[in-house]
């Protein structure tokens, strides 16, 4: 039946680009967001590339709604090879203005969705001794973005949930590595006003947005056997921004 991915938050952006590019390698491809009307738009798209997409809806910050997800992908496809933790969500403003609730969600969604996903996907990649998960994070994880200070927070976390999970299950043949996204053309950066984006271009070296399928590119590649070395890893990809 081919090998399967899971792709979080895979209806539009960097989540989509990737899908395109597993499924046009021949991958099961099974996406998921939180809006179904945009889910079923990427599922149209998608299968003019692959027959084999499947569309599980759902909020995986929530741990059950999680476990039914990898349930009923494990169900049409036998095996979740590849898990993608790529949903997230990002909150623009001073730290003090925000409320509880606010960073609760972006908590949930950039850290818990990821460890419910991995919690609940490593178990049979342990026993088969193959498998491999690849995390979305971003170069504010390292270096800290002034008004995103939660969401900085949170891919902070990520890599470092990275490169402890890495060690854990390398011995079981697992492979866990995450791609630290720059500035890219997405929906996420979409706020931006046109000078904020001259003034980030002017601080990049290749003096450009990335694009969603740059970043996919790398997705795939860590995903694949050309990176079965490649443990650990938090790959930037961001055009040399200063």
């Amino acid at each position: 039946m081919g090998k399967t991915v899971f792709i979080t938050g895979s209806s539009r952006g960097i989540g989509f680009a990737s899908a395109w590019l597993f499924a046009s390698a021949g991958f099961n491809v099974a996406i998921n967001g939180i809006d179904e009307e945009r889910l079923k738009v990427a599922e149209s798209k998608l299968l003019t590339v692959s027959k084999n997409i499947f569309v599980v809806p759902g909020d995986m910050a929530n741990y059950e709604v999680a476990k039914a997800a990898v349930e009923r992908i494990t169900s049409r496809f036998g095996s979740i090879d590849v898990l993608v933790n790529n949903a997230a969500i990002s909150h623009v403003g001073l730290f003090t203005d925000m409320q509880p609730c606010e960073w609760d969600r972006v908590l949930d969604v950039n850290i818990k969705a990821a460890l419910n996903c991995a919690h609940l996907t490593l178990p049979d990649m342990v026993h088969k001794k193959s498998g491999c998960i690849v995390n979305i994070s971003s170069i504010w994880g390292e270096r800290g973005a002034s008004c995103e200070v939660v969401y900085s927070l949170t891919k902070g976390a990520v890599n470092s949930f990275t490169k402890a999970l890495a060690k854990e299950v390398a011995p079981s043949g697992v492979r866990v590595n995450a791609v630290a996204c720059g500035v890219i053309d997405t929906d996420m950066n979409a706020f931006l006003t046109e000078e904020e984006k001259l003034e980030l271009i002017g601080q990049i070296g290749l003096s450009r947005f990335g694009t969603a399928n740059e970043v996919a590119e790398v997705v795939l590649f860590l995903a694949s056997e050309k990176a079965s070395y490649i443990t650990g890893q938090v790959v930037t990809v961001d055009g040399g921004i200063s």
